[in-house]
């Protein structure tokens, strides 16, 4: 965890998005409704154009839902500023957000660039979800920091972020970067190292490949299995996530529930050979849940999901009304 003298402030200069797609136009919103300045770069000048009139149409709407910390759309637009070269975007700038196309080799000579042409403390950032950080940055002078900050789309609107380390990357880059997504309002989970997909792709992922497995064995029709997470799975998973709501459905919490549906988990698929033995995680993943949740607090915990699940049942009716 940062201290206070770790977390970022928009005295500490500018912060560059290179790449205004729909991920980097997110991006800015991010960074400027938190008071941050921002320089949008992209290699063709109208598509950073497209971004600010993307983000001209958006504040008004983020304002009205209380998504720009208070701030009116104008303030927010003052912020974001573009540049016509890359040199001027990196000017000043202490944090670059790259949002290049998913090209391993584009991505090396982007990031080659931006070392080259940045302050020796800066850190620079990639928003892609599929190439590790050591692949796109192993060789270079600036390895050390560079990084992945992977968000999920839109990261104005879903908050989710993954800060991912390269093999070369210094601890206090890490650091540094968590607590600015922190500090920008985005929920951060820093990875202890590398992952072909990080955890949300994978996550997905595992999910998306049983889906298919269930629809192409003539189990269901798509509908089904999508009212299986739409009304079901992801109600809770939309505030919790897999361990705290298993943890909350066994009366012991997750290490009962672990003994009690493991081996019944594990036999759904017998050939399996890959599978996690939950058993082998099971002091460990007691061990955490019980930090974040002192067992004489689950009860509680219990009665604080209903009453969110409650909330949640509500909103889905009155959004259902207004269609």
């Amino acid at each position: 965890m940062a201290s206070l003298a770790d977390v970022p402030t928009p005295a500490d200069g500018r912060i560059a998005v290179v790449g205004t797609g729909f991920i980097g136009r997110s991006w800015a919103i991010v960074f400027a409704r938190a008071g941050f300045n921002v320089t949008l770069y992209d290699a063709s000048a109208s598509q950073c154009e497209s971004a600010r009139g993307y983000i001209g149409e958006m504040l008004p709407e983020l304002a009205k839902a209380g998504l720009l910390n208070g701030n009116v759309p104008d303030e927010v637009m003052e912020r974001i500023a573009t540049a016509t070269d890359l040199a001027g975007a990196l000017d000043g700038a202490f944090y670059v957000q790259e949002n290049a196309p998913e090209q391993l080799e584009l991505k090396r000579s982007v990031f080659a660039e931006l070392g080259r042409l940045t302050d020796e403390q800066a850190i620079l950032a990639s928003s892609t979800s599929a190439i590790l950080p050591s692949r796109f940055s192993g060789e270079l002078p600036c390895a050390s920091r560079c990084l992945v900050v992977h968000p999920i789309n839109p990261p104005h609107l879903v908050p989710s972020v993954e800060v991912v380390p390269g093999q070369d990357t210094a601890p206090e880059v890490v650091v540094r970067t968590a607590a600015l997504m922190r500090a920008v309002g985005q929920s951060t989970v820093v990875m202890h190292k590398e992952i072909d997909g990080f955890i949300v792709n994978r996550l997905q992922g595992a999910l998306l490949h049983e889906a298919f497995r269930l629809f192409e064995g003539g189990y269901a029709d798509m509908e089904s299995i999508d009212i299986c997470v739409r009304d079901g799975l992801g109600l809770r998973w939309s505030f919790m996530g897999p361990f705290e709501t298993i943890d909350l459905n066994a009366p012991g919490g997750i290490k009962d529930y672990i003994r009690r549906y493991g081996p019944f988990y594990r036999s759904l698929w017998p050939d399996g050979g890959a599978l996690p033995d939950w058993s082998a995680s099971e002091a460990q993943a007691e061990r955490e849940r019980s930090q974040q949740l002192p067992r004489g607090e689950m009860l509680q915990r219990q009665g604080w999901r209903d009453r969110k699940l409650i909330e949640l049942a509500a909103t889905r009716h009155n959004l259902k009304q207004d269609r």
